[in-house]
């Protein structure tokens, strides 16, 4: 049973297209925010525009092996997208408890914002709310977003990535819809 159920959450997860807003576009206006990351800093991205481009990643959650990936790239790549003279923000609407869960799989050292009630999502249009059946199916597999994200909306973002100029406007952005595809560091290297 166990492994019906494990292949029934696995055939959901890989095969669903998800439906979403569509992302802010380039040369449009970054909104701006602040908020504290995962050590309690102050993330004020109007700051962070004064001396720096950023590289604003959204995620949906340790739980989810693409992000991991994306994340633990960017940490490996962290100095060359420095040395462009950016900075990487990621953005998740996950508790702080499980931002420490990424932090410890992909060793990130740069700032993670928890994203309470996804206003941030929101703001940049990549928020999505899942399906109730697909929440389930989730659920089944031992997944439970409301539960990671504090909240009962079913809501993620489409991993998107915006390179923000220090002038405050979208410089380059990824938005895919599918959430295995993700911006490459070579990709954000090149665009900055």
């Amino acid at each position: 049973m166990k492994k019906i159920l494990i292949l029934l959450a696995l055939v959901v997860l890989s095969g669903v297209k998800l439906s979403a807003q569509e992302g802010l576009q380039v040369n449009e206006e970054a909104p701006l925010f602040v908020a504290h990351d995962q050590k309690g800093a102050l993330v004020d991205l109007a700051m962070e525009l004064k001396n720096n481009k950023v590289v604003l990643v959204f995620y949906r959650g340790q739980w989810c092996p693409f992000c991991n990936r994306h994340m633990s790239a960017l940490q490996d790549s962290l100095q060359m997208i420095n040395e462009k003279g950016a900075k990487v923000i990621a953005i998740t609407p996950e508790k702080s408890e499980e931002i420490g869960k990424t932090v410890e799989k992909s060793n990130a050292n740069f700032s993670i914002v928890h994203d309470e009630n996804h206003q941030i999502m929101d703001a940049y249009k990549v928020t999505f709310t899942m399906s109730k059946s697909k929440h389930l199916a989730y659920k089944a597999y031992g997944i439970d977003i409301n539960e990671a994200n504090g909240n009962n909306d079913r809501a993620l973002p489409v991993p998107a990535t915006y390179i923000i100029s220090k002038d405050g406007k979208i410089a380059t952005r990824h938005f895919d819809k599918d959430y295995k595809n993700r911006m490459t560091v070579k990709e954000i290297l090149e665009a900055l």
